[in-house]
């Protein structure tokens, strides 16, 4: 009787001593670690405040500032203040798993393409996880700079439950329209620039 439960002594010994000292197995990367690991495709935010706003007059101003938040770029480095982005500029707050807000971004893009130079288009991608967001700009070759605001911070303070939602900046950093009226297609975007920030878009 002795003997065998000191057999059964060493080999539960055995069995510990084998698992202390296995290799442990590498970690698989997490999504976020994955997204890291890949070059952004958006564009740097730098540029977003790069030059004075023109002041508004506030005896002829229409429109609110925008909201006092600073969000912090997608691809990293300075953090971006909302009212020190230099309009005119076109806002659109998206997310991945919004099937209009997907539908709608190459538009984004070609009117990023076609108003170089008259208008900044920048995104806000909102209540969203990094790879899913980055995935999408990979995917439909979104460029132009990217906010990230998973906490929907702009989209509180504009007191906006729709989505996605589109934002009208002009020069001088007073918002002169909001649109939510879904997806919105190269024409109408085409046409919103044209009336409510006196941009003219190339075909």
């Amino acid at each position: 009787m002795i003997r065998r439960l000191t057999l059964l002594c060493v080999a539960v010994l055995l069995l510990v001593t084998t698992g202390c000292t296995a290799e442990p197995e590498p970690d698989s990367p997490t999504p976020r670690d994955a997204a890291a690991s890949r070059p952004s495709p958006f564009e740097e935010c730098a540029a977003l405040t790069a030059g004075p706003t023109a002041p508004a007059d506030p005896g002829t101003a229409s429109g609110d500032l925008l909201p006092e938040l600073t969000l912090p770029c997608f691809t990293g480095g300075a953090q971006v203040t909302l009212r020190e982005v230099a309009g005119p500029a076109v806002i659109n707050i998206w997310a991945s798993w919004c099937a209009p807000c997907r539908e709608e971004l190459p538009a984004f893009q070609r009117l990023s393409q076609r108003a170089a130079g008259q208008l900044r288009v920048i995104g806000v991608n909102n209540r969203d996880s990094r790879e899913a967001a980055q995935s999408i700009g990979e995917d439909f070759g979104v460029r132009f700079p990217m906010l990230f605001d998973q906490g929907e911070a702009l989209r509180r303070a504009l007191r906006r439950n729709a989505f996605p939602l589109t934002v009208f900046v002009a020069a001088d950093g007073r918002i002169r329209h909001i649109d939510t009226s879904g997806a919105l297609d190269d024409a109408q975007l085409a046409t919103l620039v044209r009336q409510h920030l006196d941009v003219t878009v190339p075909a």
